[in-house]
């Protein structure tokens, strides 16, 4: 049997799996990603990306391509007693200093990860189709992973490879939770006969609700529909135009080719365990949502962002305590999003009502309790900061010493930590890995809009992770306090 050596194999090549190889591959860190599947999944299935997840695909350098795969979300048309009304499915939000993306983007799901793995292959890597994981053992130095007819040996395996993933079957990690009591079909049509100028729902609140929503980016429709929760589903194209025809009472939409389908029963579940040894869980292999608020997928890209500047940085030679942040950071949050998803479901079964506020878009989500956001006693009399440790950084505009209009996410990023300081402040030792931008120097907040943002006064500085998080808000005159923290994740001057 071959054999190979690598840091990291990656198990499952979908949004979890991608982001996180792209993470790997733009940190010089050496990994394999493999899927059984034979080739990439054909499906729209995912289709919305949230605010916060297109901050992340910005800075993996994705987000014009993933703005030009989709498009907004069209109008909610619901028909009810032969009329119709349009209603929008998410408010209307302009940009703002610190959100520059307020409205979440539909793009339907085949479509985001072929982006991503044009990114992935612009950094010198590949999925590897059709390479089945069939078992793997770990020592405490190394996992030793059995693919197809090679055998790997990795300093880390990360299982991002689905709800029925079988890394974590493998580790005996359970996976509790329900069922939701909702069987349903979703599938990708070509159909003639409905415009794209809106989401089309037609019963809703009913057992015999339908709707049919134009996939930007296509010129396909999603159908989605309740099925009973036994016995088998006509998901042939004549099939399916029946449904339609019987829901709608509409005979004229007519379903010309079925691109995807899939009969599923919604689940909430979420793995005792993120960690076993040297083997993570990340995705759906970890947690697995009702589609309802679009949080699944959002979700699992932010678990491998997470994960992936941690894993670099362990290999770097940072303190193996730094991957324990992982499972604590991003379970309470999948917790926290499962009961919001479980939640919109209820209101879409009794009322067909599909809000999309705020609460969906993950930008207040953060990681207040992690060891990593570093807790400092400031005199709150004095300073008043605007975030807190743990808090999502914000954006905002500002200028360059020579005048050049920028921004403070083009300052993040990249695969480093950022210290905010003012120019009068004292500052500590430089050192790889840390950009230090001192206001009234290098970085001129001529609009107000950090000290707005961040509440930023001199003698208080900012420390931002590489994930976008702010991992401290301290007196700048601290300098022991931080040079002591950035030592213990392997940032020495």
């Amino acid at each position: 049997m071959a054999r190979a050596q690598t840091d990291v194999l990656i198990c499952g090549a979908g949004a979890a799996g991608l982001t996180l190889a792209i993470e790997l591959a733009r940190r010089g860190t050496a990994f394999r990603i493999v899927d059984k599947a034979p080739e990439a999944f054909g499906g729209s299935r995912g289709k919305g990306i949230q605010p916060r997840t297109l901050e992340v695909f910005e800075d993996l350098g994705i987000i014009d391509r993933i703005a030009a795969a989709g498009g907004f979300y069209p109008p909610q048309r619901e028909y009810k007693d032969g009329n119709f009304k349009d209603e929008p499915v998410m408010e209307d939000r302009a940009p703002t200093p610190d959100v520059p993306f307020p409205m979440a983007l539909m793009v339907p799901q085949f479509r985001t990860e072929a982006v991503m793995r044009e990114r992935l292959a612009e950094l010198g890597h590949r999925v590897e189709f059709g390479r089945e994981l069939k078992g793997f053992t770990q020592t405490a130095d190394a996992v030793t992973a059995t693919v197809g007819s090679e055998q790997i040996v990795a300093r880390h395996l990360v299982g991002a490879d689905g709800g029925r993933s079988f890394v974590r079957h493998a580790l005996n990690i359970g996976f509790p939770g329900k069922t939701l009591g909702v069987r349903a079909v979703v599938a990708d049509l070509s159909v003639s006969g409905v415009s794209d100028d809106a989401w089309h729902r037609w019963q809703d609140g009913t057992p015999q609700q339908m709707s049919l929503c134009p996939l930007r980016g296509t010129d396909l429709f999603q159908l989605q529909a309740p099925v009973p929760l036994e016995g088998d589903i006509d998901v042939s194209a004549k099939g399916l135009q029946d449904m339609i025809a019987t829901r709608t009472g509409r005979t004229e939409i007519r379903v010309h080719s079925v691109e995807w389908v899939s009969v599923y029963s919604m689940n909430a579940r979420l793995a005792d365990r993120y960690a076993s040894g040297r083997v993570y869980l990340a995705g759906d292999a970890a947690h697995i949502h009702p589609p309802t608020g679009g949080q699944g997928l959002n979700t699992s890209v932010q678990d491998s962002y997470n994960l992936g500047w941690k894993l670099a940085a362990v290999l770097r030679g940072a303190p193996s305590s730094l991957l324990a942040t992982y499972e604590a950071e991003r379970r309470p949050i999948a917790a926290e999003v499962l009961g919001l998803s479980t939640k919109l479901l209820d209101a879409l079964k009794q009322r067909g009502e599909m809000r999309r506020g705020r609460d969906t878009h993950q930008l207040d989500l953060g990681y207040p309790d992690s060891a990593l956001s570093l807790r400092h006693a400031l005199d709150l009399r004095q300073h008043a900061p605007a975030v807190l440790p743990g808090d999502r950084a914000p954006d905002a505009p500002c200028r360059g010493r020579a005048g050049q209009p920028r921004r403070l996410f083009d300052l993040f990023r990249g695969t480093h930590w950022t210290l905010l300081a003012h120019a009068s402040d004292p500052v500590i030792a430089p050192r790889a890995g840390l950009h230090i931008h001192r206001i009234g120097a290098d970085l001129i907040d001529d609009g107000g809009h950090i000290r707005e943002g961040y509440g930023l006064t001199p003698g208080l500085c900012a420390l931002i992770r590489p994930d976008g998080y702010v991992s401290a808000v301290l007196p700048a005159a601290a300098t022991a306090a931080l040079d002591t923290f950035l030592a213990g994740i392997g940032l020495a001057p």
